[in-house]
Formats: structure tokens, C-alpha cells, sequence
């Protein structure tokens, strides 16, 4: 039985540490863990049109999130390369239509007949290239569901709002006679 895929221990620390396993646990074996380097390379010269719009939006969103790492670039490619064929099999589908009609033809009589009518094999591509962009997004939270599973810590630094109040020039009062 395999059960379900472990979780990055900073997500879970992030989630709230759901399993109750206590937080400086988690911390102790995230400071363990190998660190990746952040940072995406450039987009890979092969992806071209919508998988090359599909990467810079994706790096951007990434590097605002703070989770661009360079071993991800990969799976950032299989993301791109899967969006952009999804999206053409979509359009295929929105061409040709849902169902195909196989028709042959008659030898003796030169006449078209239908053979069988079935559905359009890019629903197929379609659906299996978003399972694949949709676990991109997942695993990074990119996905409605999975942001509200992620929380972003604050910094301790609360002196820092003191002393940049302070820091201000104060206002004068305006007396009223």
C-alpha cells in the first residue's frame, strides 16, 4: 500500500503543522534538509509560444512567492510543455468537435458511408496534459486549494514598526480659537 505522498516539511509548517508533531520538531529537520538554490534559469530555448508565456508568468509568480528554486526548473518545463498542448488539444477539440464521424468509402460505388462515430482522441490529450499542469500547480501552490493550505510567517521584528514611527516627523497640532 503506498498511501499518501509526504509532504515538504516547510509546508507543513506552514499548514500549521496539522499532524501535532510540534513545530520545533519540524524546524530541527528543516534546518537538516538540503537548501536548493532560489532562482530560475532562463526560459529553455525549445518551449515556444504559449508554453514561453506559460514560463514567464509562472517564474514570476514563483520568484513573488519566494519558492523559485533552480532543481524545480524541470518540472516548471513539464508544466509549460503541458499547458501549451492541453490548450491545443482544447482548440483542436473546439474545432473539430466532441464526437468524430469514421466514415469510409464504398470501392464499387464510390459512395461515402459511416463507419462509426466516436470521441475526438484530443479530449484525451486535453484532459491528460491539465492532470499534469493542474499537479504542477498544486505541488506549488499555484492552485486555489492549495494557497489556503499555505501560510507566509511574519517577521519578528516588531521594533521595526516602533522605530519607523518614531522615526517620522511629528505633525503639528492645529489649535482651533
Amino acid at each position: 500500500m503506498r498511501g499518501r505522498k509526504p509532504k515538504p516539511t516547510a509546508r507543513q509548517i506552514a499548514e500549521g503543522d496539522p499532524r501535532k508533531k510540534g513545530v520545533g520538531k519540524l524546524k530541527e529537520k528543516l534546518a537538516t534538509e538540503p537548501k536548493a538554490a532560489r532562482g530560475l534559469p532562463a526560459c529553455p530555448r525549445h518551449l515556444r509560444g504559449r508554453a514561453r508565456a506559460a514560463w514567464g508568468f509562472w517564474v514570476t509568480e514563483l520568484q513573488d512567492m519566494k519558492i523559485d528554486s533552480r532543481p524545480d526548473a524541470m518540472m516548471l518545463e513539464g508544466a509549460c510543455v503541458n499547458y501549451a498542448r492541453a490548450v491545443a488539444a482544447d482548440l483542436i477539440v473546439e474545432r473539430d468537435g466532441i464526437m468524430l464521424e469514421i466514415s469510409d468509402i464504398d470501392k464499387d460505388t464510390g459512395e461515402r458511408f459511416l463507419l462509426k462515430t466516436q470521441y475526438n482522441p484530443a479530449i484525451t490529450v486535453s484532459n491528460a496534459a491539465w492532470r499534469q499542469v493542474r499537479a504542477f500547480c498544486s505541488e506549488f501552490g499555484l492552485s486555489p486549494v492549495s494557497r489556503t493550505r499555505l501560510t507566509i510567517e511574519k517577521d519578528d521584528t516588531p521594533g521595526l514598526e516602533l522605530a519607523a514611527l518614531l522615526s517620522k516627523p511629528r505633525e503639528q497640532r492645529v489649535t482651533v480659537q
